[in-house]
């Protein structure tokens, strides 16, 4: 079986909540802390097609006060700038991401997972 790696808030309740449903569930992860180790931008991009997402915005924390803040909200902000906004402030990052191979999925809500482990 192909391991799960989980991007993980340990302060995060639903990320907390994911992480606990792996392990019930027998998997035991990979555990990236991505505010303690902040993805780059490759990486972010690779995370969004593993989504199988059209935009960066629609893996960052919308209601976040930086995302406000920076009227990342804005139709006129681009996709270089999505990214570059994460890559400098990773806590725009939704949470939590699991991925297993060359699939990922947004644990919100956390049994998103399960279709990793099927």
């Amino acid at each position: 079986m192909t391991a799960i790696t989980l991007y993980h808030n340990p302060r995060c309740s639903k990320s907390r909540e994911t992480l606990k449903l792996l392990e019930s569930n027998g998997v035991t992860p990979t555990i990236i802390k991505y505010l303690d180790n902040p993805l780059s931008a490759e990486a972010l991009s690779m995370l969004k097609q593993q989504l199988g997402l059209s935009s960066f915005r629609e893996m960052m924390r919308t209601k976040e006060a930086d995302y406000k803040a920076a009227n990342l909200g804005d139709a006129s902000v681009d996709e270089t700038q999505l990214l570059d906004a994460m890559v400098n402030n990773p806590k725009l990052v939704e949470r939590p991401i699991a991925v297993k191979g060359e699939k990922a999925v947004i644990g919100r809500p956390p049994e998103n997972v399960l279709a990793l482990i099927k």
